[in-house]
């Protein structure tokens, strides 16, 4: 038996010395496998040519059936690829794609999702397509923006007017060092790029005004506000109603920051039901005022990412008609429940009053 395995390989080392494609050597691999077995079959039980040659053809069989299963193997991963690679699309490395099959390389990036029963490959999908327009880059939109491109939202806007300095460093982990002085948007577009090559992030370095809002919600499925002002705010909750866009809206200060999901388009209240007038001056400083410790934004952020995450693909319960309240200081974080306000100005009855 042995001599015909040496005499094999010999065949195989001739084919490729003499250049003989892969189909042909394995042709004459064949052909000597098909002829002992048939030598096994036909010669009578003390022919020395049997023996010597394994001496019955059960060997020989055996042998033959576990290379058809490798070649089976082989040809049906081969077709897998094949059909896989005819579903790929076609737009260059880099860009997102809104359908079709995940990359390889996409597989792997979000196997942990994928293996998440409440999102799986059909809420990955979700994600590839959401369009997710994050309002200010600075601690809670660094965050938010990292963790969303990480999650693997398809696309990700971000407007900003402001640039980066070396008092946002201590929480505004987004932007780095070598990057003091550069429009925040374009520190942010430079930190994605780094680390998800498949977002198509958008950046609008300018501030957001009424002329502008509306058509530029419009792109969007989904709104972030994590702007430090109320003039902003109160823009982003009227624009967001006037489009029928969910917004996420979070604020912070010092110690303590809240979130909630703002939706009267689906029963939820809008900003101003809940918030239906400015705080008296000077009763909500800002971070620039009254400081915050640093790693609170990250908290609260991260947090706005993952409502996100779960609104988009409609895991778990999410924050609509509800506050969260997180209290770093002293460890605590408490639920308050919301809702609409029918004589609200400016999703309600009162729409349009004064």
């Amino acid at each position: 038996m042995l001599g015909v395995l040496a005499l094999a390989v010999a065949l195989w080392g001739l084919g490729h010395v003499m250049g003989a494609p892969l189909r042909a050597r394995l042709t004459m691999i064949g052909a000597l496998w098909a002829g002992v077995v048939m030598l096994q079959l036909t010669l009578p039980d003390d022919a020395a040519l049997r023996a010597a040659t394994g001496g019955g053809p059960a060997p020989w069989l055996m042998l033959g059936a576990l290379a058809g299963m490798a070649w089976g193997y082989g040809n049906g991963l081969g077709w897998l690829r094949r059909k896989a690679a005819a579903r790929m699309p076609a737009e260059p490395q880099g860009t997102a794609a809104p359908g079709g099959a995940f990359r390889p390389e996409e597989l792997e990036r979000y196997a942990r999702h994928i293996m998440l029963r409440e999102l799986g490959g059909p809420g990955q999908q979700k994600l590839r397509a959401a369009r997710v327009l994050v309002v200010g880059a600075g601690g809670l939109g660094s965050p938010a923006l990292l963790y969303l491109a990480a999650a693997g939202v398809g696309r990700l806007g971000v407007i900003d007017d402001d640039v980066v300095e070396a008092s946002n460093l201590q929480r505004q982990i987004i932007h780095a060092e070598d990057r003091l002085g550069m429009p925040k948007v374009f520190s942010a577009q430079i930190a994605v790029a780094g680390l998800n090559r498949f977002v198509d992030f958008r950046p609008y370095n300018r501030r957001l005004t009424a002329d502008i809002a509306a058509d530029l919600f419009a792109d969007y499925d989904l709104i972030l506000d994590g702007t430090d002002n109320f003039d902003t705010r109160e823009l982003v909750n009227a624009t967001a109603v006037a489009t029928g866009r969910p917004l996420i809206s979070a604020a912070m200060t010092q110690w303590e920051g809240q979130i909630g999901l703002y939706d009267p388009a689906r029963g939820g209240p809008c900003y101003a039901c809940v918030f239906p007038r400015r705080p008296a001056p000077g009763l909500v400083p800002s971070c620039a005022e009254a400081g915050v410790v640093a790693p609170l934004p990250g908290v609260i952020g991260a947090m706005m990412a993952l409502e996100a995450v779960k609104h988009l693909t409609g895991a778990g319960g999410g924050l609509r008609g509800r506050i969260l309240v997180h209290d770093a200081l002293w460890s605590e974080t408490r639920s308050i429940a919301t809702r609409q306000d029918p004589a609200c100005a400016v999703c309600g009855k009162g729409r349009g009053a004064g």
